[in-house]
């Protein structure tokens, strides 16, 4: 069994280790350069990620949500009836993935002269307040763990 230095070691953290591999994700994809994006706010509760895609149409474009994360993808196919003399544009693929915290949604998508528009509005999401009952008596054991102590 091997140990791993986490970030979430303490005891009163319970039930962190899905934002962990979040975090994870989040350090692999740091790496990436293609296609560069901007990030803005758009008024109090909205952002727009916008990512320059010259080249690609909506048929090579997909937006998508797997597991509150954003992932764009990009595929563009060669054109074999074409003859280039010479080729500096590349037909290339792309993923870009941003992970999305809780409350956020994505509103929207529009690719615009060469730029792809993501449009996400946070919600606030309501305060819960849920109280646990304290039953009376003793605490259950359970009978399934024996313990025996030899001499």
């Amino acid at each position: 069994m091997s140990t791993r230095l986490s970030l979430f070691n303490s005891p009163l953290l319970l039930g962190f280790d899905q934002f962990e591999r979040t975090l994870d994700r989040i350090a692999k994809n740091a790496g990436e350069g293609y296609p560069p994006y901007n990030i803005e706010q758009i008024g109090d509760d909205g952002l727009r990620i916008t990512l320059a895609v010259a080249g690609f149409t909506n048929d090579d474009l997909s937006v998508q949500i797997e597991d509150n994360q954003l992932v764009i993808r990009g595929r563009q196919h060669d054109d074999k009836s074409r003859i280039y003399l010479h080729r500096g544009i590349a037909a290339r693929q792309f993923q870009r993935s941003f992970v999305l915290a809780e409350g956020i949604e994505v509103v929207g998508a529009g690719l615009d002269n060469g730029l792809l528009n993501i449009d996400l509005k946070r919600t606030l999401p309501e305060p819960k307040v849920r109280t646990i009952k304290i039953d009376r008596g003793t605490v259950k054991k359970d009978s399934s763990q024996t313990i025996t102590v030899g001499r």
